[in-house]
């Protein structure tokens, strides 16, 4: 066994330890009225900071009184619903456009889209050998990992990595917007070859295709791809490009930017924060609690069966046992969330293409009866419903997308909304971040070290 990794029981006795002496009372978070999570009892963050860049409306105010509503999602005070219904109603791709958006702070005009697609094609490509020396040298299984490595070593072939002037900053967002792609889906590549023994392919990016395009280019052997398979990539894309400020990876962002360090470095940590299940790896979980139910269901119309697995799901019977119905319920929504509601109305299509209307209904079912049981099991300060992840899952699978890169594609549109963050952070000058914590130990004398028991 390898030593770095065998738990010992040297190492279980240690870890007890620390399982006892880092327990803290639940009450005296309510005594000193502690924001667990920066949010309050009903869900509603602590206000931190102010942005000009992204919008989250999940209500009203009537009479005094927060009233939740539809939810909408703004991209610089622009309706993501209306931009992305505007892409598709001129046939064109969303996700450079939002990316110009999100960084500039105006939708552009078609010769200042062209102009932007153009330098953004120009800083497509990595350091010569980059792909040998660095993503094809020990593969990680996980590839958000091989993404934060490849991010941090980028810092290395950068003479002005530490200048975190504007331009500078701004000239590091864009190589690393036009490089996420390959990153990502070269990580996979070289993953696939050393750990299942696969074909090694690796295809350069196209100059004239779109980032939704070039994603599916390079990733798959052929090189193929249907118009419909590529604009609903876009869509999501589209939608995960942003979140306001207070969501966990780009709070990360503003924090680890406060600190003045460099752009490869503060990337790096948003990537790790994305990683997490709780966060940007949550579609994954989606995914795999609906295999789980695809095999312990016999009928998928069976709306009693199906509410009985959920039941399960939420008293820690069914699945990982973790009490959660992936997919469902966010921080911020409560009636709606309008990233699902969009994705929603191209999954339906993409599904009659591939095949899959039965595990669609499905979906929609599981939809429609899990808030109700929520509801009913659990005690709510605010309403349920599927989030942004609960679909993401389900159009990654069905453009044969490998869940090694489910996550990795959600960077790959958040890193516009983290690099707008992170120049809105530098350009306001503001003061390193740096919230409160109360020690609730109490003090004690130093015991000589022959006196200790």
């Amino acid at each position: 066994m390898n030593k770095f990794t065998e738990i010992t029981p040297e190492l279980l006795d240690l870890a007890d330890l620390c399982k006892r002496n880092t327990v803290i009372d639940p009450e005296l978070y309510a005594k000193y009225d502690v924001k667990r999570g920066l949010r309050d009892i009903s869900g509603k963050g602590v206000l931190t900071g102010l942005t000009e860049i992204c919008e989250i409306l999940s209500y009203t105010i009537v009479d005094n009184d927060y009233v939740p509503c539809e939810g909408k999602l703004f991209y610089r005070g622009v309706d993501v619903e209306e931009i992305i219904n505007g892409c598709m109603n001129e046939k064109r791709f969303g996700f450079e456009e939002v990316t110009y958006l999100l960084l500039f702070g105006n939708l552009p005009t078609k010769e200042k889209l062209d102009d932007f697609t153009r330098l953004l094609e120009q800083y497509r490509e990595l350091p010569p050998s980059f792909v040998r020396d660095i993503i094809m040298k020990a593969p990680s299984k996980d590839m958000m990992n091989t993404l934060a490595r490849s991010v941090l070593t980028l810092f290395s072939y950068d003479e002005k990595a530490d200048d975190i002037s504007i331009e500078n900053v701004l000239r590091q967002s864009l190589l690393l917007i036009a490089v996420f792609p390959l990153l990502s889906v070269y990580g996979y590549q070289a993953y696939g070859h050393y750990y299942y023994g696969k074909s090694l392919v690796i295809h350069s990016p196209q100059v004239g295709l779109s980032t939704a395009e070039n994603i599916l280019y390079m990733l798959r052997p052929n090189m193929k791809y249907t118009e419909l398979e590529a604009k609903i990539l876009d869509v999501a894309l589209v939608l995960h490009a942003e979140h306001g400020g207070g969501n966990n990876s780009t709070f990360t962002t503003h924090v680890v930017t406060s600190s003045g360090t460099d752009t490869y470095s503060t990337i790096a940590a948003s990537i790790g924060s994305l990683k997490g299940p709780k966060h940007g790896g949550a579609n994954i979980k989606v995914m795999q609690m609906f295999d789980d139910m695809k095999e312990n269901i016999k009928d998928w119309k069976d709306e009693e069966e199906i509410s009985a697995y959920l039941s399960d799901l939420l008293n820690k019977k069914a699945f990982d046992q973790s009490g959660l119905i992936y997919g469902m319920g966010h921080a911020v929504y409560s009636i709606s969330d309008p990233r699902a509601n969009v994705l929603k109305q191209y999954v339906k299509s993409l599904s009659e293409e591939k095949g899959l209307m039965e595990e669609f209904g499905l979906y929609e079912m599981v939809e429609r009866l899990a808030p109700e049981i929520i509801g009913r099991e659990r005690k709510m300060y605010k309403g349920v419903s599927a989030n942004v992840d609960f679909y993401s899952g389900f159009v990654y699978h069905m453009l044969d997308l490998p869940k090694e890169l489910y996550t990795p594609i959600f960077a790959i549109a958040r890193i516009s909304g983290w690099c707008a963050h992170r120049l809105e952070e530098l350009n306001n000058a503001g003061k390193i971040i740096r919230p409160a914590y109360k020690s609730v130990s109490k003090h004690r004398s130093y015991v000589s070290i022959i006196d200790r028991e």
